[in-house]
């Protein structure tokens, strides 16, 4: 027997139809299902008629299990990693397994279909030419808001995952970073019942989510117009140096915005310095002279 094969199996983000034949059949004849959380995806196996035994793959054992999982398929097992919804390793669980599959030699496969990032991009009215997927952003409010300022000049489309309990803050912190005009667009709940593509300047769509509360349910994805204008990169870099400062020491905050935007560090300490408060930390950042 050869060694097996694992294939990568997109599955609905919300709607059972929007699954493909070949993903049906690959899940019914392959040996063993990887599934995110066995109990998600039962849900969909029953509805086909699929009986494939499946074992969970998650973010908390997915290290651990990946040699175990290679070890049958170089045994001669076909597997197929399947996330809750969607494109499995689209911030969903897998890296571990799929490289370490590709290090042992085995032939990965990919079974496309379903992704919530694409779908919402596709009735989002945005550009699509080119776009930077960000993912979830911190869930703690100056991290946050550090990491949307690092975006300001992105001139992609951004592309956003984010929690139900969060998104309200999230826009709004959207709308005070990259600015009230920049155009966005919420897709919630894409494929079910309540899908809903809300799509306004950011300040205008704070406002409107933050007054609905079926604004605030169910699975999101936000996309974020690109920057029209780039900024220079050494108003870019004080910007980011200022907004660090709040957090570090003048010297800590030239350090971390040099090494952000590639401005020099000693330039940025002293422009800080020029205007640093009484309270302020004097020692220079490492190296200045």
């Amino acid at each position: 027997m050869g060694i097996g094969r694992l294939y990568v199996v997109a599955t609905p983000i919300g709607n059972l139809e929007d699954i493909s034949a070949r993903a049906l059949r690959i899940l019914a004849e392959v040996g063993l299902i990887i599934a995110e959380d066995t109990r998600t995806s039962a849900k969909l196996l029953r509805h086909y008629g699929i009986d494939t035994p499946m074992r969970s793959c998650h973010e908390h054992n997915e290290r651990r299990i990946a040699g175990e999982l290679v070890a049958m398929l170089h045994a001669g097992t076909d597997l197929a990693l399947i996330s809750d919804a969607g494109t499995p390793l689209v911030s969903d669980p897998g890296f571990d397994l799929v490289r370490s599959a590709h290090d042992a030699g085995v032939e990965v496969i990919a079974i496309p279909g379903p992704c919530a990032v694409v779908a919402a991009l596709s009735v989002a009215g945005l550009p699509t030419d080119r776009f930077a997927f960000e993912g979830f952003l911190p869930a703690a409010a100056a991290a946050r808001r550090r990491r949307l300022s690092e975006l300001v000049s992105e001139p992609r489309t951004l592309v956003f995952l984010e929690a139900p309990h969060r998104i309200a803050a999230v826009i709004a912190d959207m709308a005070a970073v990259l600015g009230k005009e920049r155009l966005a667009a919420l897709a919630r709940e894409l494929t079910k019942i309540h899908e809903t593509v809300v799509r306004l300047p950011l300040a205008e769509l704070a406002a409107a989510v933050a007054g609905d509360d079926d604004n605030q349910r169910g699975e999101m994805v936000i996309c974020v117009a690109g920057s029209e204008v780039r900024i220079p990169v050494a108003v870019e870099g004080l910007r980011v140096a200022r907004l660090l400062r709040q957090y570090l020491n003048p010297g800590q905050a030239a350090a971390a915005a040099s090494e952000i935007t590639g401005v020099g560090r000693n330039e940025l300490y002293r422009a800080l310095m020029a205007s640093k408060a009484p309270s302020d930390d004097d020692s220079p950042p490492a190296g200045e002279c």
